[in-house]
């Protein structure tokens, strides 16, 4: 007979899923109620506040998608994205790719701005890009690139959009919670992200916000938006304002209770210190793994502090490492994706697992194993230089 399941206590310092407080998963546990009910609509106008917050935005339109960021991804397509559209889309790595699809799944014509994985998207490029393409009608790019660790000039890149008249579509996916964000100011159009990331929440929600400029285009379309189930028209019905709210799917109440907890943490902890926070232990771990020897793919002023991304030392067996890390300190850290599979791996700092434990906890457990596999390390140098960055700090 099959038993319940009871999943290890793990510490996840991967691309995410991360970990998640504890008081988001007691806020799981809490008795479901009605996707309808009156108390759930009001923990709904009260998430919309929060997450106006956590996208630092006053943008009407700021929700979370009942599914996860890729379904986030595609709420901002499938309703800005129109048959016969010009979209430029900005590559440096695999989820700027992702987006390419998706515009070509929407039958628009997809222009790409490819920039070597690892580095910023180049905005004299996208600046090219648009000039050459003036009837472009959307500019989409990635902020935090989670396959490379490479963080891209936001606010750069929605100006040189305004410019040329065009709509931004923008994956915060990684970014949100863990380094700046300013969607109101920056004035980015339709943003996505994800909840179990810097947010530390369970994965499966992507919280969106829309500018009133995208929202006309996504009241005014010439055609159906190909997504019944996506279609913001048909959203807005349930998560629009005005406590009168219409049936359009059963929503997942308990996860958006965990997400709540999430948004209440953030605003708690306040923003701009959780920004703080992540670049601190960044700061420690960058000395870390420059002790043992372990060289970052992304340059200094491009890299995300919350998600970094290492070369494998030659010799080395990537899944070997990983293996072990997992099996014998409960420790989980990510592969390399597309180009960089094999050569690097990925190691995350966000939300709740960004601390100063996880911190010395991974560069001692790297170490350890890395030496006894006789990979070409300076051993024993990573924790007192971690360590020797904290006290820098303090």
């Amino acid at each position: 007979m099959t038993q319940s399941f009871h999943p290890p206590v793990r510490t996840l310092m991967g691309p995410g899923p991360s970990d998640v407080n504890p008081r988001i998963l007691e806020a799981m546990s809490r008795p479901t109620i009605g996707h309808l009910d009156p108390m759930f609509v009001q923990m709904m106008d009260e998430m919309k506040g929060l997450l106006r917050y956590a996208f630092q935005t006053d943008y009407d339109l700021a929700m979370p998608v009942s599914a996860p960021g890729s379904a986030g991804m595609e709420t901002c397509f499938v309703n800005l994205v129109e048959p016969g559209d010009k979209v430029i889309v900005c590559q440096n790595g695999v989820f700027g790719g992702r987006m390419k699809e998706n515009v070509e799944r929407c039958g628009a014509t997809p222009v790409m701005v490819e920039d070597e994985w690892g580095r910023a998207v180049d905005v004299h490029k996208v600046e090219d890009a648009l000039k050459a393409n003036p009837d472009a009608k959307i500019l989409a790019f990635v902020h935090a690139e989670t396959s490379t660790g490479a963080m891209s000039d936001a606010k750069a890149l929605a100006e040189l959009a305004r410019r040329h008249d065009c709509l931004t579509i923008v994956d915060t996916v990684t970014s949100l919670g863990g380094c700046e964000l300013k969607v109101g100011e920056w004035g980015l159009d339709a943003v996505y992200s994800g909840t179990q990331k810097c947010l530390s929440c369970v994965p499966g929600l992507s919280p969106v916000t829309f500018s009133e400029r995208a929202l006309e285009v996504v009241k005014n379309r010439r055609h159906k938006v190909q997504s019944w189930f996506l279609d913001l028209n048909l959203v807005l019905g349930y998560w629009g304002s005005g406590g009168k709210r219409a049936y359009h799917h059963t929503a997942p109440v308990n996860t958006l209770y965990a997400l709540h907890e999430a948004l209440v943490l953030l605003q708690e902890e306040g923003i701009e210190n959780a920004w703080t926070r992540h670049r601190k232990h960044h700061e420690a771990l960058k000395a870390g793994f420059e002790a043992m020897g372990l060289n970052f793919v992304v340059p200094e002023g491009e890299r995300l502090p919350q998600l970094n991304a290492v070369t494998i030392p030659e010799g080395v067996e990537d899944a070997a490492v990983r293996t072990r890390l997992l099996t014998e300190y409960n420790l989980e850290i990510g592969a390399g994706l597309g180009a960089l599979a094999g050569k690097v791996w990925r190691v995350g700092l966000m939300g709740f697992a960004c601390n100063r434990t996880n911190v010395l906890t991974c560069l001692g457990a790297m170490d350890a194993v890395l030496s006894d596999m006789g990979a070409k390390i300076d051993a024993g140098r990573a924790v007192e230089a971690a360590m020797a960055c904290y006290r820098g700090q303090d």
